[in-house]
């Protein structure tokens, strides 16, 4: 096995409440990994919430585990750091960090399936307003599906973070009253983390946090999911 590939990891400042918007996919990222715990153990999703790797402090002490086997995989590769052999579970070339395991991927998904995750982060097609999840088929046609093991993620992460951009290119919600695509958990997420917003899915309702480059009554305006605005 080649030696540990380490990457110097250069964090995104986290975008401030009152910057303008819509965010690219490494702020959201950026903001995603500040809200990580010290320590954590966390899975990334496949596609845009494995960039939530690239703005881990280095000292964060956050274990990242991968459905493919492995625990403790660093920030995504680069240039010579590339190993054909060393992939996340999206087949996408990322490093190890120190003490970096590998293991059978039936071990994997146990490690799922068994609530040892602290934390998932995952992509949707749409998320509602109870916070049940639809990120792994649309329904079309010529869709292909695709869920991997965001089943399990869902059930078996103690906590499970969205990051998806707010609507579609037509313009359609993506937070939404119900899902209308096949669903991927029932109640599972705590928090959306968008381009335009973040929001915490509470037995209350859903709740806005943060926006960016948009008011609560904007947002409110151009979706049809009740949000709970709390004005200090």
């Amino acid at each position: 096995m080649n030696t540990p590939s380490q990457a110097v990891n250069t964090p995104t400042p986290a975008p401030d409440a009152d910057e303008r918007g819509p965010l690219g996919k490494h702020d959201i990222a950026a903001l995603i990994a500040r809200d990580i715990p010290q320590g954590a153990f966390v899975n990334l999703g496949i596609g845009q919430p494995t960039l939530v790797a690239d703005h881990l402090p280095a000292d964060s002490g956050v274990v990242l585990h991968t459905e493919n086997g492995m625990l403790n995989m660093g920030p995504a590769a680069q240039d010579d750091q590339v190993d054909p052999d060393l992939t996340n579970a999206g087949k996408a070339p990322v490093t190890e960090l120190p003490g970096a395991a590998y293991f059978h991927h039936a071990d994997s998904f146990a490690m799922m399936r068994g609530g040892h995750l602290d934390i998932c982060v995952l992509g949707a097609f749409q998320v509602s307003a109870a916070g049940d999840l639809a990120n792994w088929h649309t329904g079309a046609p010529d869709a292909i599906p695709a869920v991997g093991g965001a089943m399990d993620l869902a059930i078996g992460a103690k906590k499970v973070f969205v990051m998806m951009t707010l609507f579609t290119k037509d313009g359609k919600p993506k937070l939404v009253p119900e899902c209308s695509y096949p669903l991927t958990g029932l109640g599972c997420v705590d928090r959306v983390y968008t381009d335009l917003a973040v929001f915490d899915v509470t037995p209350r309702g859903v709740r806005v946090t943060q926006t960016f480059g948009i008011t609560p009554d904007e947002l409110a305006a151009r979706l049809d999911v009740p949000l709970i605005i709390e004005t200090s």
